[in-house]
């Protein structure tokens, strides 16, 4: 009994974690390619904590690296924090901080590379009531939906452990 019920809330608390997450996509349909201008396609987009940012191209012309504003502001990966090349890469964006994206065969001085500055989740609304008033993709909304998910995993791993 008590592996089933963990069993259900494991699958509620991923399916839930998925539903507060945005996941970015870089360039939207048009994707991870030179000639694109990211810098509005970010201007576009509020990142929060815990959000993703992904990037579709073709992998054997592409690749991402995330480096710091030196190497953003001159197409270099010297001192690269990560990289990837998958082709359909999946990125959290695990702190509130500026995230600088490059592409590290050359195609950097041909427009490919994005910056992104991830914000904080805001303070709690004052009450219930306020969250459900707010619009669907509201900063409020957001943070309802997670401390749900907090109190739903307090919730489920608490019973577990009594």
């Amino acid at each position: 009994m008590r592996g089933s019920w963990k069993l259900t809330c494991s699958l509620f608390l991923l399916i839930s974690a998925v539903a507060t997450a945005t996941d970015h996509i870089v360039g939207a349909n048009r994707g991870w390619n030179p000639g694109l201008n990211y810098t509005l396609w970010a201007n576009n987009h509020t990142f929060y904590v815990g959000d993703l940012i992904s990037f579709r191209y073709q992998k054997n012309q592409y690749n991402v690296f995330e480096v710091n504003q030196t190497g953003y502001d001159n197409c270099t990966t010297e001192g690269a924090v990560g990289n990837w090349s998958s082709g359909k890469d999946f990125i959290p964006l695990n702190k509130a901080k500026k995230y600088y994206f490059i592409c590290g065969n050359g195609q950097c001085f041909s427009g490919m590379k994005v910056s992104v500055t991830v914000l904080p989740l805001p303070p709690p609304p004052t009450s219930a009531i306020s969250a459900e008033h707010s619009t669907p993709h509201s900063a409020s909304s957001l943070l309802f939906k997670r401390s749900l998910l907090l109190s739903s995993l307090l919730a489920c791993f608490g019973s577990v452990f009594m």
